[in-house]
């Protein structure tokens, strides 16, 4: 497109990029102008950097939002940009609002001078039946955690959408007899990226806005596409400044299931080597962190009072996701990297990065009861598609998993890709697991006699006490790419339910 001499409609929002170029905190600004548009909004922003002209119109492609027109005069070019297309943009809407320049403003961080106490919670019993974390959202869910991201729904109203959620994936597992529930992440847009609305000096933005951050944009554009990933929808947290936990990572969600039954409940976390290899990118991140262990360790900070919160107000299990770990044994070349976890920052060698992994682990953990804490591993769910998962056995991280300071292990074990259970017989005898029975990528329902199978294997390697039930993964770790449906995923709990029942009677 060429420069004309003047924008001839005129935007909704406006502000000054100055000389930052796109993969130098240009796409956050304008990300951030531009969520708080209705779709149809204009916003024009001001650039005197040279390298904008090809890569905005790029972005644009990449996103689908029309370039509208751009002009330039001497240094100085204006880009006018529809949020969509300029063909879906109604009057009433350019008319209705308009809105002034925000710009990434880093605020101070409060840290707490003392951390609270665990409170007592039930039990777990052996056999116990549960998710590993997220379920299936309503399409309206959807649409509610897309409006308020982008500034179009208020918190009271979003939260009153997402308790109605939460009502429905409770019930569901509650029908299917679950010992252990959770609120299906219903509030989350995935199972990690979601602390990047919650937290000081970070900022959700589209998978797409980090095109200019990586080696090889075409190469990871392509990853994206061929992977079946929503990345336009799909958000990632950019770190700008000192971390702080301004609000619970994850208190709305224990009070809603509180609410609802008085069963224990699980929460999972996003684990402190999963979001300090999310978080740490070049260009923004090193604004505020000299390096991404200076970044892990507020990191770790903001996990440890998240939960010692959780634990003080009676969660029965904190499980902390990692699944991050299987990419760093299994992608080989220590500068390649996979979308399965959303961790596209560059990585040391695989015995570098486990022993780093571990460190920070029992760095948040310190101190915190064992049979309160688990951690999650897997080998990718953003897509049914078991082809494009990665594979491989235990092996490689079995040291690491004996070496963390958690009392349960969840463990992706129904699917081929994972190896076989034997391997697990080398894990320190307190040790719980909880062993995946059920493939959540499968359509088709298992029936209740592989579930005993499966089980009946697990307790001959590791005894009765030691072991939970549960499947691979969840059954919707990105909000807008579930790999089950709500059906589904209760018929798979309720088949290992009647499988668990049979087990303790044997």
């Amino acid at each position: 497109m060429e420069p004309v001499e003047r924008h001839v409609l005129e935007p909704d929002a406006s502000f000054d990029g100055g000389d930052l170029d796109c993969g130098n905190g240009l796409l956050l600004l304008i990300r951030q102008h531009m969520d708080p548009l209705e779709r149809g909004g204009l916003l024009e922003f001001r650039s005197t950097e040279i390298s904008v002209e090809a890569d905005f119109p790029a972005w644009c492609r990449m996103t689908g939002n029309e370039l509208v027109s751009w002009t330039k005069h001497g240094k100085e070019r204006s880009f006018l940009v529809c949020k969509g297309a300029l063909a879906d943009r109604r009057e009433r809407q350019a008319l209705a609002r308009s809105h002034t320049a925000l710009g990434l403003e880093v605020v101070p961080v409060t840290i707490p001078s003392t951390l609270p106490a665990p409170a007592p919670a039930p039990h777990i019993p052996a056999l116990a039946v549960m998710g590993v974390g997220s379920w299936p959202r309503p399409r309206w869910m959807l649409q509610a955690i897309h409006d308020h991201i982008e500034g179009r729904l208020s918190d009271a109203d979003f939260r009153a959408t997402a308790d109605d959620a939460t009502r429905l994936a409770v019930q569901s597992q509650l029908r299917a007899g679950v010992d252990v529930v959770t609120d299906g992440e219903q509030r989350r847009d995935n199972y990690a990226s979601f602390v990047g609305g919650r937290l000081d000096n970070c900022r959700l933005i589209p998978l797409t806005d980090l095109l200019p951050l990586v080696d090889h944009p075409e190469e990871f554009e392509r990853e994206m596409q061929s992977l079946d990933v929503p990345a336009a929808e799909v958000r990632h947290p950019a770190v700008f400044g000192p971390l702080g936990r301004r609000e619970p990572l994850a208190r709305e969600e224990l009070e809603i299931v509180r609410a609802i039954t008085d069963r224990p409940v699980k929460i999972a976390l996003p684990g402190p080597y999963l979001l300090t290899r999310m978080m740490w990118m070049e260009c923004i991140s090193d604004r505020a962190y000299r390096s991404r262990e200076h970044l892990a360790d507020d990191v770790v900070r903001v996990l440890r009072e998240e939960i010692h919160e959780l634990l003080a107000a009676g969660v029965a299990l904190v499980q902390l996701d990692e699944p991050v770990l299987s990419e760093v044994v299994f992608t080989g070349a220590k500068n390649t990297r996979s979308f399965m976890c959303g961790a596209l920052s560059e990585k040391g060698d695989s015995g570098t990065e486990l022993e780093f992994a571990r460190t920070l682990i029992n760095q948040v953990v310190a101190g915190l009861p064992r049979a309160r804490l688990g951690l999650h591993v897997c080998r990718g769910n953003w897509t049914p598609d078991e082809r494009v998962a990665l594979t491989g056995d235990y092996r490689p991280l079995l040291g690491l998993l004996g070496s963390v300071d958690v009392g349960t292990l969840f463990l992706e074990l129904a699917t081929p890709r994972a190896g076989g259970l034997e391997i697990l017989a080398e894990l320190p005898d307190d040790r719980r697991v909880g062993i995946g029975v059920v493939n959540q990528k499968r359509r088709e329902i298992e029936t209740v006699e592989e579930v005993i199978a499966r089980g009946r294997r697990a307790i001959d390697l590791l005894g009765e006490a030691r072991v939970l039930l549960t499947p691979d993964c969840g059954f919707a770790t990105f909000a807008d790419n579930p790999v089950a449906s709500p059906q589904i995923a209760e018929a798979k709990l309720r088949v290992i339910v009647e499988a668990a029942e049979r087990l303790r009677k044997a």
